[in-house]
Formats: structure tokens, C-alpha cells, sequence
């Protein structure tokens, strides 16, 4: 990794202080609500291993109502957004009055879809429940995408769904690729399809092979291809056609304060909180391992939230293994919590992938 500038460590030092203020307030800022975990599709890289017909029960609205006018009675719910995520959330047939509930009790909410059952229809219905804001996964062309989703129909409906949520001015809309070997090639031609649709926000990852994606090396960028990702963002971000950026998973290097809107921080547990599908306390939803503060079933959220997570608001523990003499520790602090496992090992490091 090349060197980094005067200016950007002391960018990097004004968010590392930036971040011990944060971890002292933790002010919960979203709040993922796990709803289901019955899916529609088959992916390849599917973090939660999600079956079409799950063995955990849909959560009932009413369990997770209890914990909202719990956050409504100490925070302004106006600040607080509700991610609705899955599984797929368009499994439930309640969905939308699920929606119309959190909405009525001044929750901004959002969903994260794979757009399937996203007719316009649906739209229509999610609108009027008051959607605030909404992400569909859309994985490169036809092939590429039905190839990771493993459904014929995939492409085809996301895109429709994209076409429509796009053009939708009531609400904040953005596009997820996961970016693998199959469409790394093709992102020039992706981007422009991506803007003929209308698309103003796209974000883009990469796969930590946790879940399906632990054994599928074909999702797996190699160094020079992850080099070469950061490039291609970087040079989408100067044309300003679409606003591109990098997932927030991990510290980037000389890459900061380039491929995204902001410096890199894993706010799990400081900003972030979660509802799982069992009723565990967690943070960010991408994290599988057993990093759980609590379960709605026998615990206060209010007292959770404020008074655990302390393997989230202090992150010293992560300096073991290749950590111990990392001269970046000060800014990564371990890398996001999704990167670990339960055990505390480090998975997967992005700077060893820039080398």
C-alpha cells in the first residue's frame, strides 16, 4: 500500500475523535428489524444461509411494536430509521401493514429488497405506507445476476423495480452490486445500464466469505481486481454521473476519503442496532457471528442499548493476531464487527488485499 498524504492522516485523526464522541453517546441513529427469514431466491453469497421455507417463524409485528414504543418513550423516533430486512421482507403478507404501523408511530422506515415481488403495484402499496427510503441488489446483467441469485426471473424483476424506484421522487433510492469475478469485466457497461434506468446512488461490495460465500472462491476478488474496483469507483466518482461509492466494511488505506462520502468508521452498536429474527439484541445486520447484547424477550432495548455493547464501543480487543502490529490500528480498529468471528478472529482485511 503507497503512502498517505499529510492532509488525509490528519482527515483520519479528526474522524478517529470524531468517532470516540460517537462511542461515548451512541445515539441510535437505524435500527434493522430481521422480519423473516423465508427468502424467494437461492443466493450464492448469502451472508444468513436464508431457506425458501425457514425453520425460524416470522417474527410477530406485535414483539417488535413493544420495542419501538420502548425507543419512542426516551428518543425522538423522527431520528431514528427502521430498516425492515430479511430474508426477503416482501415474504411477508403483512409487509405493508407492518410498514403503515412503524410509519404511524413517526418512524421514518426503509427496506432492503431483492426486488422480486417489488410489482408496481407493491410500490404503489409501500408508498402509500409511507416508505422512506428503499435498496434493491442487482448484481450485474441477466446472467450474471440470475447466476448469483440462482432464479430465472431475478434480473428482470429488479430491474423493473429500479426503473420505477428510481423516478420516485418522495423517497431516497440506491442500488447494492456485489462484485465478484463473473461481472468485474462488465461494470463499465452495468454503470451505463444503471444510469439509463435513472439510478442516481449506487453502492458497491465485495463478499467476506461467511455463510454460502465461505466456499464459493469464484466470489472472491483477488488483489489486483479489488485494486482495480477502488480505481473504477474512484474514476465513476469524477464523472459525477451516478454517485458511486464503497461499501462502509472496511478501512481502505490510501483509499480514504476517495471512494466514499465519508471516512471509514464500523458504527455497529454505536449508531446501529438490530432485531433478529429470534429476538437477539444485535447491531449492523451483516453480522453473523455471536456478538449478541441481549434478546427483546427478556430484556429492556433502552437498558441494552445503553448500557452493553461494549464489545462494539470499545474495539481494544481487536488488536490480537495480524493486528497486534498494524500501524493502521489507530483508524481501522479491527475492521467492521461483521469481519470477525465468534471466536474474535479477524475473517477478511482490506488493506492486505491492497498490497
Amino acid at each position: 500500500m503507497t503512502g498517505i498524504s499529510i492532509a488525509r492522516r490528519l482527515a483520519l485523526e479528526l474522524n478517529r475523535q470524531l468517532i470516540k464522541d460517537t462511542r461515548q453517546k451512541h445515539p441510535l441513529k437505524q435500527l434493522f428489524w430481521e422480519s423473516t427469514l423465508r427468502c424467494n431466491m437461492k443466493c450464492r453469497h448469502c451472508g444468513s444461509d436464508c431457506k425458501v421455507s425457514a425453520q425460524h417463524p416470522d417474527m410477530p409485528f406485535g414483539d417488535f411494536r413493544k420495542v419501538l414504543e420502548r425507543i419512542r418513550e426516551n428518543y425522538d423516533p423522527h431520528k431514528i430509521m427502521v430498516i425492515i430486512s430479511g430474508g426477503e421482507p416482501l415474504m411477508r403478507k403483512d409487509i405493508v401493514q407492518c410498514g403503515r404501523a412503524i410509519y404511524d408511530m413517526e418512524f421514518p422506515w426503509s427496506m432492503v429488497s431483492n426486488g422480486r415481488l417489488m410489482t408496481p403495484e407493491m410500490i404503489d402499496r409501500l408508498l402509500g405506507a409511507g416508505l422512506h427510503s428503499a435498496t434493491i441488489s442487482l448484481d450485474g446483467f441477466e446472467a450474471e445476476h440470475n447466476w448469483m441469485r440462482g432464479v430465472p426471473d431475478a434480473f428482470s424483476n429488479a430491474s423493473r423495480a429500479i426503473g420505477i424506484l428510481a423516478k420516485e421522487p418522495s423517497i431516497k433510492f440506491d442500488v447494492v452490486t456485489c462484485v465478484n469475478n463473473r461481472n468485474y469485466d462488465s461494470l463499465g457497461q452495468f454503470k451505463e445500464y444503471l444510469i439509463s434506468l435513472g439510478l442516481k446512488s449506487w453502492r458497491l461490495f465485495t463478499v467476506f466469505p461467511v455463510g454460502r460465500a465461505a466456499q464459493d472462491p469464484e466470489l472472491q476478488l483477488g488483489s489486483e481486481r479489488f485494486r482495480g474496483l477502488m480505481e473504477f469507483i474512484k474514476q465513476t466518482r469524477k464523472e459525477g454521473r451516478i454517485s458511486a461509492s464503497y461499501g462502509c466494511e472496511g478501512f481502505l488505506g490510501e483509499y480514504e476519503g476517495e471512494v466514499r462520502d465519508h471516512l471509514y468508521t464500523c458504527q455497529a452498536g454505536l449508531t446501529i442496532g438490530s432485531v433478529l429474527i429470534d429476538g437477539s439484541i444485535s447491531a449492523c445486520s451483516s453480522i453473523r457471528s455471536d456478538y449478541h447484547q441481549g434478546n427483546i424477550y427478556k430484556d429492556d432495548f433502552i437498558d441494552v442499548w445503553e448500557n452493553r455493547f461494549g464489545p462494539y464501543r470499545d474495539r481494544s480487543w481487536m488488536k490480537k493476531g495480524e493486528c497486534v502490529d498494524c500501524k493502521w490500528f489507530r483508524y481501522c480498529e479491527g475492521n467492521g464487527m461483521h469481519l470477525r468471528d465468534d471466536d474474535g478472529n479477524l475473517i477478511l482485511c482490506h488493506l492486505e488485499r491492497l498490497k
